[in-house]
């Protein structure tokens, strides 16, 4: 790949959905960065996505803020069809909140190897393994924090839908667009879009690059929904080619597992009864040749 320009665009992505509190105090959090992004692009299912967001919240950055369809891939997607003028792309949860040299510190990554296309950061602490954690706490753990700017960069498997960030011109020549058929909440949508980079250069993760996932569990799909994306959307994944088959198996039977074990017990930010039975109907439809991605849409 040819080298970046020296000063590249970046853009922002946020996929919002139910959760237009905490990205008031993202964007807020985002016009702090030591490096700024040439826009943010916002996008939203409902209006309600985006209360109280204006550009008062980030001044001197463009905020652009565009209706999409449901669904993670396909706001992504949006996005995308927005960015073409930029260098690169850093797609944020609308619950992670990146140190303030986050930006600068991808750009440096990107423009010291040609090869690396796409960056995933170090999270410090992540609050989709637990109940989450409010806004309080992303700002108290950022402030502890002192990254090392010599920190190295690590070839991974994939990049963490959380925080990454992708080159454009990749993106473009590869023609890679987020798979509409892993839909709604889009179980693995992550890994499937950053492994289609690796035919063309590397995914690394850059340990200087640190912030902190909130893990809200407000605007996530049906335990039911999930349960059924933890079995059907790494195999369809695995038949196109994206995702090993051994790691497709052993995540199935994994998460089958584990909602079957806690679900006697579960853990009060996780519906794992809901998941146990996804996880069947998902089960039944591989053996009966009916499993797809997309029938959560009706389940």
């Amino acid at each position: 790949m040819p080298a970046l320009p020296d000063n590249p665009r970046v853009i922002i992505g946020i996929a919002t959905s139910g959760r237009a509190p905490i990205l008031k105090a993202l964007l807020a959090d985002i016009g702090r960065q030591t490096v700024r992004p040439s826009e943010i692009v916002v996008c939203y299912r409902n209006p309600d996505d985006i209360n109280g967001i204006s550009d008062d919240l980030v001044p001197g950055t463009q905020l652009v803020l565009l209706q999409g369809s449901r669904g993670l891939p396909a706001q992504r997607n949006v996005i995308l069809d927005h960015s073409e003028d930029a260098d690169i792309v850093l797609f944020l949860d609308d619950d992670f909140f990146p140190q303030l040299d986050y930006i600068k510190t991808i750009i440096d990554v990107f423009s010291k190897d040609a090869r690396v296309l796409g960056i995933t950061g170090n999270v410090l602490a992540d609050g989709a393994q637990g109940p989450g954690y409010p806004v309080e706490y992303a700002a108290d753990q950022l402030a502890r924090a002192v990254p090392d700017p010599d920190s190295g960069i690590t070839d991974v498997f994939n990049t963490y839908g959380c925080n990454m960030a992708f080159r454009l011109d990749a993106i473009r020549r590869a023609g890679l667009r987020f798979d509409e058929r892993l839909p709604l909440y889009a179980w693995y949508e992550d890994i499937d879009f950053s492994r289609r980079f690796l035919p063309y250069g590397r995914i690394v993760r850059a340990d200087a690059a640190t912030g902190v996932h909130l893990g809200s569990k407000s605007g996530k799909t049906s335990g039911v929904r999930l349960g059924y994306s933890q079995i059907a959307n790494p195999i369809y994944m695995a038949r196109k080619g994206t995702y090993p088959w051994d790691h497709a198996l052993k995540s199935a039977g994994r998460h089958t597992l584990i909602n079957i074990v806690r679900s006697f017990r579960p853990e009060s930010w996780i519906d794992r009864r809901g998941r146990r039975s996804g996880n069947w109907k998902a089960w039944r439809d591989l053996f009966s040749g009916r499993l797809d991605p997309e029938r959560i849409r009706s389940i």
